[in-house]
Formats: C-alpha cells, sequence, structure tokens
C-alpha cells in the first residue's frame, strides 16, 4: 500500500563520488578497471538532483521538512556529502562500504540499499537522484527502486513543478521526440537530466557550515541488505584508436573499399 503524502515532506538526494568528468579516463594496469588515482567529484547529474531539492526546499520552506543526502561508498564518499550539505542540504547518511567493494556496486544493490534506507531511516516522501552516473552509465538505479518501493517514477526530468497540497508533481520530461508532461503522485522518484537547473557552486561560508551539519554512518549489514556482485568484469579494454579516413569520388570506389576492409563479405 502507497503512503499518502504529509503535511510535512522530507526529499532523500542520493550522490555518488565518481573520477571527475574533466579527467581523461585511462584503464589500469591490471586491466580490471579504470585508474581510480585521480581527481573525483560528484557525479554531475546528482548534483542537478542536490541543486532541484535545496530549490524546492526554499521554494517551499513551509511545507518541506528537510533535505537529506546519502551516499554509497568508500570513506571518501563523505567528501561528496560534505558537498551536498554545503549545496544546501540539511543532513547526511553514509552508508560506508569497504574500498575492495566500491567498484563492483551494482544499480540492483544501491536501490536494495536505498529501499531499506526510506523504511530504516524515513518516511521519505520523494526521491530525486541524477538519471545515471557517469562511471558506469547503467541509468537504471531510480527506475529500480521505485521498482522495489512500489512508488511512481518520473524519469529523465529537465523541469519539476510540486503541488504538496494535492499531492503530486508535474514533471517535464526528455524523450527522443522532445518534451512530454507526466503528473506522478506522491511518494516518487524523480531521476534528472542536464537541461533541469544549473548547480550552484557552494560557497566558503556554506562550506564551513556543512562541517557542523549532521552526517549518519551506516553499513549495508545494518540496513540488512546483501552486496555482493552478480556480474564479474573479466577485463577492461581501451577503445581502438581511430585512424584518419580518405574520400573516394564514387559509390563505385567506396564499395571497393569496403570490400578491401572486409567490412563487406561476400559481396
Amino acid at each position: 500500500m502507497r503512503p499518502s503524502p504529509r503535511s510535512l515532506i522530507r526529499i532523500l538526494v542520493p550522490v555518488k563520488r565518481c573520477v571527475d568528468y574533466a579527467v581523461k579516463i585511462r584503464v589500469n594496469a591490471q586491466q580490471t578497471g579504470i585508474d581510480t588515482n585521480v581527481k573525483h567529484s560528484m557525479n554531475p547529474f546528482d548534483e542537478i538532483a542536490v541543486e532541484e531539492a535545496v530549490r524546492l526546499r526554499q521554494k517551499f520552506t513551509s511545507k518541506i521538512e528537510q533535505v537529506t543526502a546519502i551516499s554509497i561508498g568508500t570513506a571518501k564518499s563523505q567528501e561528496t556529502l560534505r558537498t551536498a550539505l554545503a549545496m544546501g542540504a540539511d543532513t547526511a547518511l553514509h552508508v560506508e562500504v569497504p574500498e575492495s567493494g566500491s567498484e563492483t556496486l551494482e544499480p540492483l544493490s544501491v536501490a536494495k540499499v536505498l529501499r531499506a534506507v526510506v523504511a530504516k531511516k524515513g518516511p521519505f516522501d520523494l526521491v530525486i537522484l541524477g538519471k545515471q552516473a557517469i562511471d558506469d552509465d547503467y541509468g537504471q538505479t531510480g527506475q529500480m527502486l521505485a521498482g522495489l518501493l512500489g512508488w511512481g517514477q518520473a524519469t529523465y526530468a529537465s523541469g519539476v513543478e510540486l503541488d504538496l497540497d494535492k499531492g503530486w508533481a508535474d514533471v517535464t520530461r526528455e524523450v527522443d521526440e522532445g518534451s512530454e508532461l507526466v503528473r506522478v503522485r506522491l511518494p516518487a522518484v524523480i531521476t534528472t537530466d542536464l537541461r533541469l537547473n544549473q548547480p550552484r557552486y557552494a560557497s566558503l561560508p556554506n562550506i564551513m557550515k556543512a562541517k557542523k551539519k549532521p552526517l549518519e554512518k551506516l553499513t549495508p549489514q545494518d540496513l540488512g541488505v546483501d552486496i555482493t556482485p552478480q556480474l564479474e568484469i573479466l577485463k577492461v579494454e581501451e577503445p581502438k584508436k581511430r585512424v584518419g579516413g580518405q574520400k573516394v569520388k564514387d559509390v563505385d570506389e567506396l564499395v571497393e573499399k569496403l570490400k578491401e576492409a572486409g567490412v563487406l563479405p561476400g559481396v
């Protein structure tokens, strides 16, 4: 049974620590994954989610009680949570996993942890998260979470309008043909797209204030969730380097070149 929206709304915002978007990705020497000894930052889509939650909190000051940021990862994920707190989140939850297991976290495991947090630390009325993480690009966590919770979902949001008196959200979604407007009843899960907003920079005073905001630590075991991966990565390789192209004078020459390259076998 879906819980009905309460008079005071609480928002949960999952954030992930990723390799910074400006870093050139390289495969590690063991070919088991990418080199992670580089600069990290908050997943850009999650930054948008934090910004949207904070804007809603500022817009509905008398109706939105709290914005809670949550991150599932190693101890270094606390840096990401402090960034979310400096952007305006009220509290933070850190579900700590060991260094050896952080790189194998799968969307279903993350969704199960988030469902457990909603059950144990809730009630929450809205979960806002990025549509995907830029490291693994699965783009599945929000949808899986909504399914596990039995909540409505509005994905790839480029616009969010809340009507808290009626208990719903009107969400403009990015789709192949352009955009569409959907209405979802609270509680709900919303995933954010790039056009939703422009995240703010955390000011120095807010960074200092963030150090004093509450940050609670948990483990998957505390929540009764098994995060053992179901997939095994056998090998990671860099894509082949692209070579320069060449111009052809007509279709016949193009076909001959494709035959020589083995692209058109048997033709």
